[in-house]
């Protein structure tokens, strides 16, 4: 397949994965490195070593604690090889048997795979055909046995690894491992994300640099359409051709503990937590000595940036929220008309590009499939892209023109909190700078919005000591089985948002609308008890803010239990509210930055009271890696 076709993929999440090699007992820093991945893929989890006697393999449906008790009735021979994965369902159910590692027909090779291969019913046919059986539903096996095929029939295993991504369609990252060759391990990828750890006499290859941070700091980021071919000492890169290719090697700026809940009950909890930290982080050094705005990796001339006619949003889920939050900053500081598509939309709607649109992608991990292509088909047009990611050298930011990076530190929870305020926050500083290099701001106006966004961190954290109250509402409402949101200009994602998060979280229906959007309809959900939040707009923007507050009577009218978030010292709304929860006064632009993070916590508050599990909801996993 080419890497830039337009094809429709069957959507799937990420699956960790993991590989060592080196003097450590291997399956232990696999089972470790698969615990700190289980945010990628909880339904199933396996692990593999190389042993004198061939390949022994430990394999259990369900949560990595499955494994793990496994293993303390049936260990795996401690060697210095392994791999291990943590899988998200979609080739077969989540049993024993789908689980990864796969094993070849004659037990030589045994393979692990994140992603989808779109031709997996032909090669199987064709495999069955030469009399190999299988086992299990999944399309991983597939590649296994192709594998095994190859490598039987004489080839080495970085070679035969070559030969078979070429007839592989669709999306993956495969880890490999010989019987005959235990010092090895052979990996590939295209279109979903694969990192090398380098350890001094190890090394790891992994698709979160998580799985491997308690050994090094030390990482390459793998190109698309690569082989590495991995020792304890040695590392090859190559394309799917055996040509040599190059890689990219970073270093990770966080350490272990950053992935560790530090006492917090939920890794989502702690990261709610930490945006006063993250959004400081992605605001921090944004100006120049002489005092002008610059950013991250920025490969476009002004020039180009100046004769842009039209903007572009690209992006999923939350992150397309932050985008919508994101056109009304940057049309309103740059005059520029600004579009916000969701991703997995943009391309089958023939969307009028030119040079002259610039599309700005928002991912969290850089690796999301449909925003990728997205951006693929966007870059065909000839337009520029800049990509918002919170991944040092993930694909989207390789492959964008300039990148803004949120500096959010890793995200475990699976439903985004940091990630969507540092999302925003990244949002203001592209819009600030377009409106620099076009001259649509003054530099004293940009600087004042600047000083502003400088406090918000200290503004979060003053809604975070005063949550107690959402805490004591999400008891309340533990039986409630529908909550509406509403909202106005930047009020209206945010409502979106918070509709989202209680979907993920507490299974609940939650839907989100603009407050104008009542009496069009949505009014009619409105029943007695029927428990309504309203983000309502700073005072004194135009006539948002009266709107609202007619919109907060009309729905109480109507039976509804108005929980409402508003400005200190709004007293306007007081009348009308049956729960008020006092934000710290801030421009309506910057309001998503302190009216989310009540929304997130009552989201987080409710799950744990309904005893869901917050950091894994069901059917969910961090990122969307296929279309």
């Amino acid at each position: 397949m080419s890497v830039c076709a337009v094809k429709a993929i069957t959507v799937t999440s990420m699956c960790g994965i993991i590989g060592y090699v080196g003097p450590r007992v291997a399956h232990a820093v696999v089972v470790e490195g698969l615990r700190r991945m289980e945010y990628r893929g909880y339904d199933s989890a396996g692990a593999a070593v190389i042993t004198p006697d061939g390949i022994s393999v430990r394999k259990k449906a369900g949560k990595i604690g499955n494994l793990d008790a496994l293993l303390a009735s049936d260990p795996l021979p401690e060697t210095g090889i392994g791999i291990g994965h943590t899988r998200w369902a979609t080739h077969g159910g989540p049993t024993d048997t789908n689980a990864h590692p796969h094993v070849s027909a004659d037990g030589r090779i045994a393979l692990i795979h994140n992603g989808i291969i779109e031709n997996f019913a032909t090669l199987r046919a064709e495999l069955r055909a030469k009399g190999v059986e299988f086992s299990s539903e999944t399309d991983t096996e597939v590649a296994a046995q192709l594998l095994g095929d190859v490598v039987a029939g004489g080839a080495d295993l970085a070679d035969a690894m070559r030969a078979v991504c070429l007839r592989l369609e669709g999306a993956f990252t495969l880890v490999a491992m010989d019987a005959t060759d235990p010092g090895r391990l052979v990996a590939a990828r295209r279109n979903s994300p694969l990192v090398v750890g380098v350890g001094e006499g190890e090394t790891f290859v992994a698709s979160d640099v998580a799985a491997f941070i308690e050994f090094t700091r030390h990482a390459i980021e793998l190109g698309q359409d690569q082989v590495v071919d991995v020792t304890a000492t040695s590392i090859t890169v190559t394309d799917f051709f055996g040509n040599p290719a190059e890689s990219h090697p970073f270093e990770v700026t966080w350490d272990l503990s950053a992935a560790e809940k530090a006492g917090f009950d939920w890794f989502m909890r702690k990261e709610i937590f930490e945006q006063p930290r993250a959004v400081a982080d992605t605001l921090l050094g944004r100006f120049t000595p002489e005092g002008a705005l610059t950013l991250d990796e920025l490969r476009i001339p002004e020039a180009e940036l100046r004769s842009v006619d039209k903007i572009i949003i690209v992006a999923c889920g939350t992150a397309y929220y932050a985008g919508m939050v994101a056109k009304y900053a940057i049309e309103h500081w740059t005059r520029i008309a600004c579009e916000v598509e969701i991703a997995s939309e943009f391309r089958y709607r023939d969307p009028i590009i030119s040079g002259s649109t610039l599309v700005v992608t928002i991912s969290q991990s850089g690796e999301t499939a449909d925003t990728l292509m997205a951006i693929r088909h966007a870059r065909e047009q000839k337009a520029k892209v800049i990509a918002i990611c919170n991944t040092n050298g993930a694909t989207i930011p390789r492959e964008s023109d300039a990148v803004i990076y949120t500096h959010a530190g890793p995200e475990i929870g699976v439903a985004s909190t940091k990630g969507f305020l540092t999302q925003v926050a990244a949002c203001y500083l592209l819009g600030l700078y377009l409106a620099q290099v076009r001259g649509t701001m003054y530099g004293d106006e940009i600087a004042a919005v600047m000083s502003e966004l400088a406090s918000t961190p200290d503004k979060i954290q003053q809604v975070l000591e005063s949550l107690d109250q959402i805490t004591d509402l999400a008891a309340r409402f533990i039986d409630t089985k529908s909550v509406l949101f509403l909202g106005r200009h930047v009020g209206y994602p945010v409502a979106l948002e918070g509709a989202l998060k209680l979907k993920e979280l507490a299974y609940l229906h939650a839907e989100g609308f603009p407050a104008g959007e009542l009496k069009h309809g949505p009014i009619a959900l409105v029943e007695e008890g029927t428990p309504i939040f309203v983000v309502v707009p700073p005072q004194g923007r135009d006539q948002l803010h009266d709107k609202v507050v007619s919109n907060i009577q009309e729905v109480r009218a109507r039976g509804a239990l108005t929980i409402v978030l508003a400005e200190e010292g709004d007293d306007e709304v007081t009348p009308y509210a049956d729960i008020l929860f006092r934000l710290p006064k801030v421009s309506t632009l910057l309001q998503p930055l302190v009216a989310t993070v009540p929304l997130q916590m009552f989201a987080c508050d409710l799950a744990t009271l309904k005893g869901f599990d917050v950091d894994q909801p069901r059917n969910l996993a961090k990122s969307v890696t296929v279309e």
